[in-house]
């Protein structure tokens, strides 16, 4: 059976956005060290940022003892405070990776967004980046709303699961892997897809658990909790052209099933990382503007879709 056909499903201003990550960080990048790995990343990431919006400073600070960024516009409200988990297969990015992403975010919002370095693996294995965004979180005084891609859109999931906080007004979660079939669905179809592949997921699965992975537990993969109820407003919004691109529905349907509200949206034709492309690729531009809609709808204790489908 034939794969997707991405010359006809992805655009041409999102193939000159998945040239340019590839010359920055080559397909192979995986099989190189992890040190090499995380200069490369933080490289590229590099060649897409476009700096901060006007009236958007940050400063670095300690909470709970984990590193974090601080962003504030001016007027920014203080309360509620997003906090942004990046994205990065739990190996690569930090605080720089994700810094004109949480900027614009701020300035989009008029909401404060506290950025978390959460530790690394392999250095530190599941489940110390839980531990240390758990551990934000519960130090940040609410109200607040979680936030996050691929990674760290599994890591807000699995604070939200640990919790039931209702001082998380909502969740916004971009392009999450939550811990799906890798047998079936996106992840077979879309297992070669550019950007991530389904052999990039289960790598970056092995080095944080270190071989075999943990079954039923929600603090790595949030889709095999037994409990969806008391979850805060989410939407879960998916790359079309990306092997976890399930995920992000399978997640809010489970919700809604448990009585909760959740919003499930793939983007048609967008690839994993696509927050990169925000500034270049229409359809990404699209996007974000949703994301930080919908963050500043939940802020206000609004659910901003007409139905939960």
């Amino acid at each position: 059976m034939a794969g997707p056909d991405y010359q006809s499903l992805i655009d041409q201003q999102t193939w000159a956005f998945i040239r340019a990550t590839d010359a920055a960080y080559p397909p192979d990048t995986a099989t190189l060290s992890i040190a090499d790995q995380r200069l490369i990343y933080d490289r590229m990431c590099r060649v897409f940022f476009r700096g901060y919006p006007p009236g958007v400073t940050a400063q670095d600070e300690s909470v709970a003892g984990v590193p974090c960024r601080r962003y504030h516009a001016a007027g920014s409200k203080e309360r509620p405070v997003v906090l942004y988990f990046h994205g990065g297969g739990f190996v690569v990015g930090g605080l720089h990776s994700h810094d004109d992403v949480c900027a614009e975010i701020c300035a989009a919002t008029g909401l404060a967004v506290l950025a978390v370095d959460y530790r690394l693996c392999p250095e530190h294995r599941h489940p110390a980046a839980f531990d240390d965004c758990l551990a934000v979180t519960q130090a940040t005084p609410g109200p607040i709303l979680l936030a996050g891609d691929s990674a760290g859109g599994n890591l807000a999931a699995a604070v939200a699961h640990s919790l039931r906080d209702p001082r998380v007004l909502g969740m916004v979660l971009v392009y999450p892997g939550l811990g799906g079939d890798r047998s079936s669905g996106s992840y077979r179809t879309h297992a070669h897809a550019p950007m991530l592949t389904a052999d990039d997921v289960a790598f970056y699965a092995r080095i944080r658990h270190a071989g075999a992975e943990p079954e039923g537990d929600a603090t790595s993969a949030p889709l095999q909790d037994s409990d969806f109820t008391r979850l805060p407003p989410t939407l879960a919004i998916a790359a079309a052209c990306d092997p976890l691109a399930d995920d992000a529905a399978a997640y809010a349907a489970r919700i809604r099933s448990a009585g909760g509200k959740a919003q499930a949206i793939t983007e048609p034709g967008l690839v994993h990382g696509y927050l990169r492309a925000r500034s270049s690729v229409d359809r990404a531009r699209a996007s974000f503007g949703r994301i930080t809609a919908t963050l500043s709808a939940f802020a206000k204790g609004d659910w901003p879709f007409k139905e939960s489908p």
